[in-house]
């Protein structure tokens, strides 16, 4: 899999799960959710992301 790949499964499993925690554990959990939103929209303005850094840096190859 590539970066594009990893990153789009790591940012759906994070909402997913804490969707989930808010749900069920407490809502607090929510507050995640929208930190991922933000950095998804962050990262379509400016093509960075911390997590392709992070996941570049352990190897994973980029689709170019």
């Amino acid at each position: 899999m590539t970066v594009e790949r990893y990153l789009r499964l790591i940012a759906g499993s994070f909402v997913l799960v804490s969707l989930l925690l808010g749900y069920f554990h407490n809502p607090y959990w929510f507050l995640f959710t929208g930190f991922v939103a933000l950095n998804l929209i962050q990262s379509a303005f400016t093509n960075w992301c911390p997590m392709m850094t992070i996941l570049q840096r352990l190897g994973v190859r980029s689709c170019s």
